[in-house]
This record gives C-alpha cells, sequence and structure tokens, in this order.
C-alpha cells in the first residue's frame, strides 16, 4: 500500500487565497480545473453538480477570482438553508415596514453582489414562487424591494450548483423549465473524494496545517495504518467529512502520532489487514494496490508513495528499489504531481 510510514506535514508557506484554490493532483480535478480557467472570464452561466461536500463552493469562487470581476464581492447563498416565507426578502431585500418585523430598509444578496458573482448554492432547492422572480431578474437585470415600487439595477453574474441535475428536476416539477433554460450554460460536474485518491493526503496536509494554527497546536503525524484508513474509507460526506475528521484528529493528538483507534469508528472499520512480518522480518508492504479503474498517473504516484515509505523517504534507496535512476523516478514522480516531488 503507497502511504506506508510516517506521514509527516513539512511546513509550507502559508497562501493568502488558499481558501480558494482546489488541491488538483487528480486527474479529473486538473481537468475541471483547466475548464474552469478556460470560461472563468467569460460572462456564461456556469452550473456545478456533485455531491455534497465535494468542494462546489470553493470551484465558484475559483471562478470568480479568476474573472474580471475579482475585484467584487463574491456573495453565496445556501438555497436550502433559508425559510420559503424569508427567501425573497433575502435574495432581493425589502423595505421599511413590508412585513411585521422590517423595521428599516434591508438590501438583499442580489444587490450585494452588485459588480461581482452570485452564487446559489442547492438551487434546486429554491421556491417555486421565488424562481418566478429570479427570472425575471436574469431577462432584465431589474428587481423591486419586499415593498418597493422602484425597480433597480444590478449587473451581477450567476453561478450555480446542485446536487441532482437540474433536468430531472424539471420532469419531477420541482423546477421551473423556463428558468432552467434561462440559466442552462456549461454544467460541470465535480468528482466525489472517493475518486480523487491522489488528493487526499494533499487534503490531509493542508487541513492539519491551517487546523492546527488556527488552534495553535503541534500539528499530528499520521501512521501507516491511519493513513491507510482514510485512503480505503468511501467518504461518503466528502471533503466536508474529511476536514472534520482531521479537525477531531489534530484537537485529540496534538503533536503526536495519529493511530488507527484515534480516528472515528467508520473508518476504523476499513483498515486493511497489514501484512504479517516473514521470518527474515521483512514487513511484505512492497505489494502495491493499483486498480484498474485508475488512471496511470494515479497508479504511479501509488507505486512511487509505497517505494518513498519503504525506504524511509529516502528518494536514492526507493529510486534502486524500482530499478530506476533517480532523475527517472523525479521526472515520474512529477508528471504524476506526486506531493514529495512538488514544491511548496
Amino acid at each position: 500500500m503507497s502511504g506506508a510510514t510516517l506521514f509527516r506535514m513539512p511546513r509550507t508557506k502559508r497562501q493568502p487565497d488558499a481558501a480558494i484554490q482546489p488541491i488538483l493532483r487528480s486527474r479529473s480535478m486538473r481537468e475541471l480545473d483547466r475548464v474552469v480557467r478556460k470560461i472563468a472570464d467569460k460572462e456564461v452561466m456556469v452550473t456545478f453538480i456533485g455531491e455534497s461536500g465535494t468542494g462546489k463552493e470553493v470551484l465558484a469562487r475559483r471562478i470568480h477570482e479568476l474573472s474580471k470581476r475579482r475585484s467584487g464581492p463574491f456573495v453565496p447563498i445556501n438555497c436550502a438553508a433559508i425559510p420559503e416565507a424569508l427567501f425573497e426578502s433575502e435574495l432581493f431585500g425589502h423595505e421599511k415596514g413590508a412585513f411585521t418585523g422590517a423595521t428599516e430598509r434591508a438590501r438583499g444578496k442580489v444587490e450585494a453582489a452588485a459588480g461581482g458573482t452570485l452564487f446559489l448554492d442547492e438551487i434546486g432547492e429554491m421556491p417555486i414562487a421565488v424562481q418566478a422572480k429570479l427570472l425575471r431578474f436574469l431577462e432584465n437585470r431589474k428587481f423591486m424591494r419586499v415593498g418597493g415600487t422602484t425597480k433597480i439595477a444590478v449587473d451581477v453574474r450567476l453561478v450555480t450548483a446542485t446536487l441532482r441535475p437540474l433536468d430531472e428536476e424539471v420532469k419531477s416539477g420541482r423546477f421551473r423549465a423556463d428558468l432552467f433554460y434561462r440559466i442552462q450554460g456549461i454544467s460541470l460536474d465535480v468528482p466525489p473524494l472517493r475518486v480523487r485518491q491522489p488528493d487526499l493526503p494533499v487534503l490531509v496536509r493542508q487541513f492539519v496545517s491551517t487546523i492546527s494554527a488556527a488552534h495553535g497546536m503541534k500539528p499530528p503525524r499520521f501512521g501507516r495504518s491511519a493513513m491507510a484508513a482514510l485512503r480505503h474509507y468511501p467518504w461518503p460526506g466528502n471533503v466536508r467529512e474529511l476536514r472534520n475528521v482531521v479537525e477531531l484528529v489534530c484537537l485529540l493528538r496534538d503533536g503526536r502520532q495519529v493511530r488507527v483507534r484515534d480516528l472515528p469508528a467508520p473508518l476504523r472499520d476499513v483498515v486493511p489487514v497489514a501484512p504479517k512480518p516473514s521470518a527474515d522480518g521483512a514487513c511484505g508492504a512492497d505489494v502495491v494496490e493499483v486498480r484498474l479503474d485508475q488512471s496511470l498517473e494515479e497508479s504511479v504516484d501509488c507505486i512511487l508513495g509505497a517505494a518513498l515509505d519503504l525506504e524511509g523517504g529516502n528518494r536514492s534507496r526507493a529510486a534502486r528499489r524500482l530499478g530506476i535512476s533517480i532523475r527517472t523516478m523525479q521526472r515520474y514522480a512529477s508528471r504524476a504531481g506526486h506531493p514529495r516531488f512538488v514544491s511548496h
């Protein structure tokens, strides 16, 4: 298995825009980012489709930061978290006295996003009545606050995200067909974490660094079995779930080694059986799991990681074990984006 020795977190320089930088070690994420870069500065509507916790908002922010609107605001709205009765006011604002409790004028999210990007997360959860008003705004870029009589013109770019493809929501009657066709621009699928194996150790390193610093604690060190558990777990909650697990570990294992028993129960249940030592003391860890559904780069990354782990991180010995020169190993590692060969 790859990740067969202590996974120590290297010291890295903290980037000011780290919050909007997706991890791009896996081929699927690199291909997605290539498309994001091409369309970022084009005034086209974009919809991200993917499971909860896959990082759709991170990608929406990346589009904003790479666009001509980067100097403007990025305003996210979680459509699933707003009560239906308050949705129109949250989106378009309201005038004083528009309803009980409206003691003063309030700007909505659309107005707050003027000159920038409005991100509607889980747009499929938007109430039908509000969908009609959003459609009218998108057609003429004008709206009225709740209780208002004056139309307000606002220039925003719309980026959306959904768990399920919106055409399925249209068929079920939960989403207006006219709004669907109005916002239908470019749809991008965001892969779940379970198919992004090369991204996982980099995400762990990033979370350990930022979370430990935020809590003023020493970063923990992941043991071989703990890292194997992370690699084999299917992560139904995706990147969000991984971050929560890493935060728990950081709080419980301040500066110490992380063992399998320190992980939440669901992760402890998927740990593969470690190979038994042979008579001469060899651990048998030179057996590497490579799946046919992996890309060549992901398989190379797995093999390089295992060789480095077996040789305690020594690149020269790892290259000899694989029967290649150190220069060849570095070339393969660079192509695969192996984190130990990538400068930070």
